[in-house]
Formats: structure tokens, C-alpha cells, sequence
């Protein structure tokens, strides 16, 4: 089955950036019963490890994107594309959005990009109005969400973005039973009813990158501090089950931490790991946190290790002022205008792809300063990568966070 929850999915921990983001596992239940805040991980990647979506992870990874080049919310990698014709319409949508959450700075930064995008299209007359209902990071109340929006019968186009995978399954098949179109994205689900599912490569392609980056500018038995936000959630999982395997193919020491993506605990981490000898480098399943990893090693007078983050602006910035070598790789938050404008395609009756995988580039040492150039004025938990310069109210919305 193609949508499974161990191939593209977000949720990324790029996603993550706070604990409440990680709520739940992939089965649905809660992630956080047990704190292991300051653990070092006695877990096995191996059971999250998939080589064929590795394999295809990393082919994607030097995919030729079909679209706009200007425009990368809307490329894709060619494969099938779904048929919609029958759906194609004059009239105004109404669009129905059951959202996870807006629970951290990431999805927040997505949010205000696509309430930006729907203002566009509502005057463009695609789009008569959108109507949202939040989950807060819950799967039972997601799941009524949609089944609320099935029993009132108003819907003409249906937007998911799932708390889970596994428990959230069910719901997205009834809302492909009403017979209009379903786009899911940023997290999959076990289906292939969707009309499109939207994600940029995945959790694979994050840890090849990054485990890469730190390999190739250390040396052979050098070690790396690898800080987890927390266990048992498939799109972090899929990010370290990928380092680590680069990082033993290396022979690069790698020890990880679960830190509940709180700044003490990070800190706490490298201040005792550097008391056990030399740390080389940093590797981060988000980008959360990692200005408090870089001053755990500023507090001890340490030199700056090899490090990843994220494109979150805090550790762009933080990169800038120290010097240090750094790589932000990206979980694409332009993604939350895709589903938007691929309802767009779905009225003029134009194919959308089934699998909408979009590009996921990381920002290097040489485009950092284009990008802190580019979004100047932006609070520490923009992301850089989040696509919306064009669209009405830039720069002030994003600047000043006005969450709808």
C-alpha cells in the first residue's frame, strides 16, 4: 500500500518543534505517558528501518521536478495523477479543513501562509469559504471534526492535515465516501482513496541529508551527539533510522538523547556529554532547541561542533553570528498552500498528482544569507522556507504572527 506511515509522512520533526506537536504515535496512542526528557536512548531504529522507502527516499532526493520553477509549492515528481473531471465546476467551493493543530511555530507559520493563499482564491471566486475545525493534537476529536463536516453535508472539497496516521485512517475513508475530493497532506494516511496526498519527501531524506553533512566534514571515530525530541513517532523515527545507519556505515560514535524539545534538558545533554570527552558534531531531529545546544558548548568555552538544525529563523540567525558549519535541512512548509491551489486544479477539471511529492532542499552555509536577507523582520519561529512572499499581506502578517 503506498500511503503507509513510514513513507513521505510529515509531520516531520522539522514539524515538531514542540512536544505537543509529537502527541501521538503512529497506532494513535499518546506518545508522552512516559517522560524520557534527558534519556539516552536504549531503542533500536531497526524496526522503523524500511530500505525500499530509503532506497526511494533518497532517488527522490535527486528527482528532475515537474512545475513552475519559480513556484516550488506546486512541483512535483512526475508519476500517476488522479482524474478530475468529474468534479470540475463555476461555482465557488465551500472547503471543509480538519487541521491537527496550530500547536507549534512550524504549523503556525504554515497557517498564516495558507489563510493567505485562501484569501487569493476566495477572490478569485474558487474558493467561497473555508471552514476549520482544530484538533489540538487529538485523534478522537479529529475524528469527529470530519465526521461532523460529513453529517452536516456542506462540503464541496475536503482538506485534512492528520493528527496520525493509523487512527485517522477510517475518518479520511468516509470523507472519500461522500464522493467529493479529498486532499490530505503533511502527514499520510492508509488509504489511497485521497484524491491527492501532498508531503515533500520525507523522513528518509532528512536523516540521508544531514548524516551526510556531519560525515563528510568529520573524521572516522568522531563523535555525535544526536538530540531526539522523543520516541515512537514514524516521521522522527524515520529521520534518525536513516542517520543512524549512515552514521555506523561511517564509523562515526553516535549517541542519542530524547529531550521533549526542552532547552534545559538539551543543554543539560551536551554539558554532561562534553564532560566525557570531546563531541564533534550535533545532529537534530528539529531544528527546536538548537540555539540551546550551541550555547551549552558557548557556557563550557568549547569549540563549536559540526552541526544540523532546521530553517527555523533562531538557529539561521544563531548559525550566522558564531560561524559555525551548519546545514539547515527543511520539512517544506510551503506545503500548506498546495492543498489550496490543488483544489484550484480540481475545479478547472485539471489532473493533480495522486502522490504530490514536493521538492525538500536544505539550506547550505552558501544560501544562508540570502534567506536571512529574504525574510528579515521575521520572529525567531518563522521558517524560512515557507513560500508565501508573494501573496497578499507579506511581510506583516508573518511578522507580526497574526494567527487567524
Amino acid at each position: 500500500m503506498r500511503r503507509t506511515p513510514l513513507k513521505g509522512l510529515l509531520a516531520g520533526a522539522a514539524v515538531l518543534a514542540v512536544l505537543t506537536a509529537c502527541s501521538t504515535d503512529e497506532s494513535g496512542t499518546d506518545a508522552t505517558d512516559e517522560s524520557t526528557s534527558g534519556e539516552e536512548s536504549d531503542t533500536s531504529s531497526e524496526e522503523w528501518f524500511v530500505q525500499a522507502d530509503y532506497d526511494e527516499q533518497m532517488e527522490q532526493m535527486d528527482a528532475t521536478f515537474s512545475g513552475p520553477e519559480d513556484q516550488p509549492w506546486l512541483q512535483y515528481i512526475d508519476g500517476p495523477m488522479t482524474d478530475t473531471a468529474d468534479w470540475k465546476t463555476n461555482k465557488p467551493m465551500k472547503v471543509c479543513f480538519a487541521n491537527a493543530s496550530i500547536s507549534n511555530p512550524w504549523r503556525q507559520t504554515g497557517w498564516i501562509t495558507m489563510n493567505q493563499q485562501l484569501e487569493v482564491l476566495k477572490k478569485n471566486g474558487v474558493v467561497s469559504d473555508m471552514e476549520t475545525r482544530d484538533a489540538g493534537d487529538d485523534d478522537n476529536q479529529q475524528i469527529a471534526d470530519i465526521d461532523y463536516f460529513i453529517s452536516e453535508g456542506n462540503c464541496d472539497a475536503f482538506v485534512i492535515s492528520p493528527n496520525s496516521t493509523a487512527a485517522m485512517t477510517p475518518a479520511v475513508e468516509r470523507a472519500c465516501e461522500t464522493g467529493k475530493p479529498v486532499v490530505v497532506f503533511d502527514r499520510g494516511v492508509q488509504t489511497d482513496c485521497p484524491t491527492t496526498f501532498i508531503h515533500p519527501i520525507g523522513g528518509y531524506a532528512w536523516g540521508i541529508a544531514t548524516a551526510n553533512f556531519l560525515v563528510d566534514n568529520l573524521e572516522e571515530g568522531d563523535k555525535v551527539i544526536a538530540l531526539r525530541i522523543l520516541p515512537g513517532v514514524d516521521v522522527l523515527e524515520t529521520r534518525w533510522a536513516a542517520a543512524e545507519k549512515i552514521f555506523d556505515e561511517a564509523g562515526i560514535e553516535a549517541v542519542d538523547h530524547f529531550t521533549e524539545a526542552n532547552p534545559e534538558t538539551i543543554k543539560s545533554i551536551i554539558t554532561d556529554e562534553l564532560t566525557k570527552g570531546d563531541v564533534a558534531g550535533v545532529w537534530m531531529d528539529a531544528g527546536d532547541g538548537a540555539v540551546a545546544a550551541i550555547e551549552a558548548f558557548e557556557d563550557a568555552g568549547m569549540d563549536y561542533p559540526v552541526m544540523t538544525g532546521e530553517d527555523e529563523m533562531s538557529f539561521l540567525r544563531k548559525w550566522e553570528e558564531t560561524g559555525l558549519n551548519g546545514l539547515a535541512p527543511v520539512y517544506s512548509n510551503f506545503q500548506w498552500r498546495t492543498p489550496l491551489l490543488a483544489l484550484e486544479m480540481i475545479a478547472a477539471g485539471e489532473q493533480v498528482p495522486t502522490e504530490w511529492v514536493l521538492p525538500q532542499t536544505p539550506i547550505t552555509e552558501e544560501e544562508r544569507a540570502a534567506y536571512l536577507d529574504a525574510n528579515d523582520g521575521m520572529p525567531d519561529g518563522h521558517y524560512a522556507k515557507f513560500g508565501g512572499e508573494d501573496l497578499p499581506g507579506y511581510p506583516q502578517v508573518w511578522q507580526d504572527r497574526q494567527i487567524p
